[in-house]
């Protein structure tokens, strides 16, 4: 399980992310991007990744991770059900929505400091 402290420490791990709100969810920005939100009433998230990430990560629990359903899921918006996640599969899956919106300069970056590819 994914409490909000856990998934907050993750997504502002990141370079020049910034936590802000976004209606009633609690948003997590780069470059005023969102990439990921965290919904307090229900422990949800909802992370932007390409749809071939939606896809394979879907393939691990679709009954956690799973397309929103409409048309933003279209466009990649992904819901993660927090209280069925480990936490090593939701920093990887932040990590890929990062990615998503960040700047490809500023994403390019945060991977080669890492050694990750």
């Amino acid at each position: 399980m994914v409490n909000l402290e856990k998934f907050r420490k993750i997504a502002l791990a990141y370079p020049e992310v910034m936590e802000d709100t976004h209606f009633d969810k609690i948003s997590f920005r780069v470059k005023k991007k969102i990439f990921a939100t965290y919904n307090p009433k229900n422990n949800q998230a909802s992370v932007k990744l390409s749809l071939s990430d939606q896809d394979l990560y879907a393939l691990i629990d679709k009954n956690t991770i799973y397309a929103v359903p409409n048309a933003w899921g279209r466009q990649g918006w992904t819901i993660v059900e927090l209280s069925t996640i480990k936490e090593e599969i939701i920093t990887a899956i932040i990590r890929s929505a990062y990615c998503q919106v960040a700047p490809p300069k500023l994403a390019n970056s945060y991977l080669d400091q890492k050694n990750i590819m």
